[in-house]
């Protein structure tokens, strides 16, 4: 007799799925985005004690995205073949042994290296660990994006997605108010810098979470121990049945997303909102501290620096799952972008006023976690075999780019300014706004999976 298909996957199946896999998943971008942006906060007492300038910052900050972009699609091509467990537990080890290496920086001696290109052995340093540390943890989020599509089907990937991407917003509203508190309390423990403190400290959870990936997470429906073989089976075939129904219509190869016109303008649209993003993120620190706060006072930095990333937290959810309720993501992605060019404007024009800036930085977070969790299943639902791989890189990398200039922006005009960054926030909200163009651009005509039916797309 024939087996009989497998039944699809229930809503309790995918339920169990999201308890198991998602929690560890948000660690892990939790203890990422921490590291990656807590130099936000120790530039507060760093930059002073290594003298660098708002430029040598904005460069440090922003080269992390040189390595990261350079590493990103070979990393993810990695995943797919070794596999998640092992290659996000070596990413997470790695990358916090590097963070860590930070509270030396006043103590590396580079020599010729240094002096041949003009810079001092801190600088230096500091360009060199952000870069390492990019490196390393290439592939992470572009990895957890692919993983996804192993586990869920896109009607539910935005709302999944959201679950995980809160952990941006949950990373900052943790990290900021204890990034303060360690600057301005363990300053001087043990002959140590807050600065210095607060890299040693917060680069241990990367590690342990690490091991905890090596210990926890399957690398497929199949591996998992908490599906029973039928509940795997299922999943499996509903999304195989997915990929069947739009295979003759989509990418299948790492070449045709390589050279798909459709996919460069997805690249470059979601480019828009990271270089938005991580030029905020960054400097958010010192555009509260220039509200008015003390001198020293960094514990109040971190907690109003709270405020923007919990308005993201709560405004992304609701808007994936309306999203995901009405199907359309193309508009939800737009208005996202047009939220946080707003906020960027607001910046430009109200940077004193402690009411409408926080109104800005909190449009900024808020509009780009917006369009970022809507924007991911509109290419995705182009892509099928090797194609999901390098596509989700190929974009990702491109966003690691405008991780580069949004933070270096800031910091040439600032310095160039004596400070004043209004130049940069006019033309980081044109930036947004031209994202929300590009994405009706490449979504037009784009049916999306998640809806009955389907139609055939030029990719």
């Amino acid at each position: 007799m024939t087996p009989s298909p497998p039944a699809a996957a229930t809503a309790p199946v995918y339920g169990k799925i999201i308890r198991n896999i998602v929690p560890l998943l948000f660690i892990g971008y939790v203890v990422s985005f921490l590291d990656r942006v807590n130099v936000g906060f120790a530039k507060l007492q760093m930059a002073s004690d290594l003298a660098f300038s708002d430029a040598v910052y904005g460069f440090g900050a922003g080269v992390f995205f040189i390595g990261y972009f350079l590493f990103e699609v070979p990393s993810n091509l990695v995943l797919a073949r070794v596999g998640a467990r092992l290659w996000m537990a070596r990413i997470m080890l790695t990358w916090g042994v590097i963070s860590c290496l930070f509270m030396f920086l006043g103590d590396f001696r580079w020599g010729g290296m240094a002096q041949g290109l003009h810079l001092t052995d801190a600088e230096f340093g500091f360009y060199l660990l952000r870069f390492l540390l990019g490196a390393a943890e290439a592939g992470f989020y572009p990895g957890v994006i692919l993983y996804l599509t192993y586990w869920f089907p896109a009607s539910q990937r935005a709302n999944v997605i959201a679950l995980f991407m809160t952990a941006v917003g949950v990373s900052s509203v943790i990290g900021a108010p204890l990034s303060g508190a360690i600057l301005q309390f363990a300053d001087g423990l043990f002959s140590l810098r807050g600065w210095q403190w607060l890299f040693l400290l917060e680069a241990l959870p990367s590690v342990l979470t690490g091991i905890a990936f090596l210990i926890m997470l399957p690398d497929r429906p199949s591996a998992a121990k908490w599906l029973s073989p039928a509940e795997a089976a299922a999943v499996t075939a509903d999304i195989q049945a997915e990929d069947r129904s739009r295979s003759r219509a989509t990418l299948v190869s790492a070449g045709h997303a390589f050279t798909s016109l459709r996919i460069w303008i997805f690249a470059l649209s979601y480019m828009t909102g990271t270089i938005a993003i991580y030029a905020v993120s960054f400097w958010i620190p010192t555009i509260v501290q220039n509200l008015g706060i003390p001198p020293g006072d960094y514990f109040r930095v971190g907690l109003l620096s709270m405020i923007p990333w919990t308005v993201m937290i709560i405004v992304q959810v609701i808007w994936a799952r309306h999203s995901d309720r009405t199907r359309e993501r193309r508009w939800h992605s737009c208005a996202g972008n047009a939220m946080a060019a707003i906020g960027l404007a607001m910046l430009a024009v109200w940077p004193q006023s402690p009411v409408l800036a926080l109104t800005g930085l909190s449009l900024v977070t808020a509009g780009c976690g917006c369009s970022v969790v809507t924007f991911w299943p509109m290419p995705q639902s182009l892509f099928a075999g090797t194609a999901a791989a390098a596509g989700i890189a190929l974009i990702n990398s491109m966003g690691a780019l405008g991780g580069y200039i949004g933070p270096m922006l800031i910091g040439q005009i600032r310095t160039a300014n004596h400070g004043d960054a209004s130049v940069a926030f006019i033309a980081l909200a044109v930036i947004a706004a031209l994202g929300g163009i590009l994405v009706l651009v490449a979504s037009k005509g784009l049916h999306d999976q998640t809806a009955e039916g389907g139609q055939r797309v030029r990719p």
